[in-house]
């Protein structure tokens, strides 16, 4: 018996359970991909002038080291994918567990580290600190960004074929508003505590509670529970969209289609907008004299807007083509792209809110219902590591093209004005973006 299906039915069957164990399932994704939150870019930013001012470095190596870091992680992550592949949703979401845990605690004690490494008076200590940094980074990125978010996303999408969209749209609506709580959250566990016990306890929580409740919760295939997708049959009969894949694709195979990029790019992009506008967001609206507090309240209303989008737009997934979504997150894109460009505290402040939550709503569908959908679940792991990779590395890239923008060309307009080229000419050419299995169906 191979490593994925050994102990399924250690501490308990899920065929016993006397409901589709699917919905466990869903529970547990969530909570997967919650978990994550230590190893994303709003979870690191809570705790970044904590490291500023206690290794002693600036403020553009710390964003170095977390740039160089996450570019990095994405450099592996279509092997994790592999990993997952062979070993599975439990085995390798508790791998990516004790990981997560154990940088945490090296970043609690990153400045003790540094520090005992190198003196801080040593002409080398700020290059000893940013090599270090990007290290942790690294790690922290690998393991929460990237392969817990992958095996809870990829597990979730195994479990349901014919209502993939719909369970995805329910997580989605719990991880956004979990993802929009976690800053503050975190900063309240440092009022509370400190800085270092903040990133220890969520390091006790994730590398021993979470690891358990992985072991205990998580399984990667229904049919190694002698269950089947959705708990019952589910055909293409009586439907205009394929649901159910006739061929198993490589990653080879997939990434040789048009499609494949036209799917992977836009939310590559997407990545890259985000991180850049939010590294920056207060420079990036205070040269349109938009003052802080207006300009963190954006989020309030993307989030909300977006969590709707995100369920509606799962649960309409299951009916029509994906092709459709794509066109209403390109679009989504333009508007929010253009009205950052020219923001104001008028019109554009609004279509920028709306702008934005439309690409945000749609993203957290498409990278997870695509894949399955498209190319199977037997290479999904190999697949969607190497989507994440790619998602991950131009999300890495996002606050150094902006800061370039602005500290070279004198504003940050340039770089957003390039980004909305990329995505006309994307946006020119997805007509194409048929679903790959479109010609198996027609065969068969």
């Amino acid at each position: 018996m191979e490593l994925k299906q050994k102990y399924n039915n250690f501490p308990f069957n899920p065929s016993k359970v006397p409901f589709f164990y699917g919905w466990v399932i869903l529970f547990a994704a969530t909570v997967g991909v919650l978990c994550s939150a230590p190893g994303q870019t709003t979870g690191v930013s809570t705790f970044t002038d904590y490291l500023i001012d206690n290794i002693g470095i600036s403020r553009d190596q710390i964003s170095t080291a977390y740039m160089f870091g996450t570019i990095g992680s994405s450099f592996i992550l279509t092997y994790a994918g592999t990993l997952y592949d062979k070993y599975g949703a439990r085995w390798v979401g508790m791998a990516a567990a004790l990981t997560l845990g154990f940088v945490l605690v090296l970043f609690s004690q990153s400045d003790r580290i540094i520090k005992a490494i190198v003196p801080q008076h040593s002409s080398i200590y700020a290059g000893v600190a940013v090599a270090t940094c990007i290290v942790f980074f690294f790690m922290l990125r690998f393991s929460g960004q990237g392969v817990i978010t992958m095996v809870s996303r990829n597990m979730l999408m195994k479990w349901f074929i014919a209502r993939r969209g719909l369970v995805n749209g329910i997580s989605s609506v719990f991880v956004s508003i979990g993802f929009s709580m976690a800053p503050l959250t975190f900063d309240m566990l440092i009022v509370e505590t400190s800085w270092r016990w903040a990133w220890l306890l969520m390091a006790l929580g994730i590398g021993v509670g979470f690891f358990l409740f992985v072991f205990i919760f998580f399984r990667d295939n229904p049919e190694d529970c002698n269950q089947i997708p959705d708990g019952e049959k589910h055909g293409n009969k009586e439907r205009d969209v394929i649901i159910k894949p006739f061929k198993q694709f490589t990653l080879k195979e997939a990434r040789s289609g048009l499609t494949f990029w036209l799917f992977v790019l836009p939310s590559a992009i997407y990545a890259m907008f985000i991180t850049g506008y939010v590294f920056h967001l207060v420079s990036v609206f205070g040269e349109a004299g938009i003052d802080k507090e207006q300009a963190l309240s954006v989020f309030i209303p993307i989030s909300m807007i977006s969590v709707v989008l995100a369920f509606v737009g799962g649960w309409i997934s299951d009916r029509i083509k994906l092709q459709y979504l794509l066109y209403l997150m390109l679009a989504g894109m333009v508007v929010s792209l253009i009205a950052l460009a020219n923001i104001n505290t008028g019109f554009y402040y609004y279509a920028f809110i709306i702008g934005s939550a439309i690409p945000s709503g749609m993203y957290n569908v498409l990278l997870s219902v695509t894949w399955p959908r498209f190319y199977g679940r037997d290479h999904l792991g190999k697949i969607t590591g190497f989507v994440m990779a790619i998602i991950v590395f131009f999300s890495a890239l996002g606050p150094i093209v902006f800061s370039l923008s602005h500290s070279h060309l004198g504003s940050y307009s340039y770089a957003i004005y390039a980004l909305l080229g990329i995505i006309l000419v994307i946006s020119a050419i997805c007509f194409k973006a048929h679903n790959p299995q479109d010609k198996y169906m027609a065969e068969s």
